[in-house]
């Protein structure tokens, strides 16, 4: 009966797939945590062997997987995996159909199977995300320089309060600063609401620069624009912003990003 159920879930994860189209997309970011190098390298070879061609079997993708940019001798090892759904429903049935896919268990099994004393993580942080009206779906980058010296800058905006993050998220849409982000060049790959994780009330979204030194440039012009100087006065934008995280990533060799 449990392998029919998984069978069912499979199905019904590919309806799903195939009946959300036009909807606003929903994001999970998977962040593994390491304390050894073994550690990543089996935890790259599942992702990059049975994870993501799994995903892709099933119309999932394209997936991001990240690495964090080195900035000092003590810079954290993890990697960020950003995977997109079209519904709540076809990220609910993932892992059951996963379950089911008799390539992924065999291409996996290391990393599935590994031993409690041999564990391929430390930690999994999953943080579920909701896209922005303004940008509905993932966009891949317009950058084609090489992929070694892009940054991937993923931002987390924290408000002190639920109302205050609405009027936050309000900011990116309504008042135009996803349309500035595009108009300037930042190459947005995700702009999205946090549904759940564990620095809530929050949004996140990430941008790509070919260097360093374009990210930089890119940023100076964001705080010159006239419209971001009109935009940040405003009364019912104030104090909406009580911490911002920002990570800096590259690309793995086998994201799609």
């Amino acid at each position: 009966m449990y392998t029919i159920n998984r069978f069912f879930c499979l199905f019904l994860l590919l309806v799903v797939t195939n009946s959300f189209s036009q909807a606003r997309e929903y994001y999970q970011l998977k962040i593994y945590s390491f304390d050894t190098d073994a550690q990543m390298a089996t935890t790259d070879a599942y992702l990059k062997d049975a994870f993501i061609p799994a995903l892709k079997k099933l119309d999932i993708g394209p997936i991001g997987v990240f690495k964090s940019r080195p900035t000092d001798s003590v810079t954290p090892k993890k990697t960020y995996v950003l995977i997109p759904f079209n519904s709540v429903v076809q990220f609910a049935l993932l892992d059951d159909a996963l379950m089911a896919d008799e390539a992924h268990l065999e291409n996996g099994k290391a990393y599935l199977n590994a031993a409690y004393d041999k564990a391929p993580y430390e930690r999994i942080e999953s943080i579920l995300m909701k896209a922005f009206v303004d940008m509905p779906k993932m966009m891949a980058t317009k950058l084609d320089g090489p992929r070694k010296d892009r940054i991937y800058e993923l931002r987390s905006y924290e408000s002190a309060t639920e109302e205050l993050y609405k009027k936050k998220v309000d900011m990116f849409n309504a008042g135009g600063e996803v349309k500035l982000f595009d108009d300037l060049g930042f190459n947005a790959v995700f702009y999205a609401e946090v549904l759940s994780g564990g620095q809530m009330p929050n949004l996140m979204y990430m941008t790509t620069h070919a260097n360093q030194e374009a990210r930089d440039a890119n940023w100076k012009n964001f705080v010159d624009s006239p419209v971001w100087a009109k935009l940040k006065v405003l009364p019912k934008y104030q104090n909406t912003v009580s911490s911002n995280i920002q990570t800096f990533l590259y690309p793995t060799d086998y994201s799609d990003y």
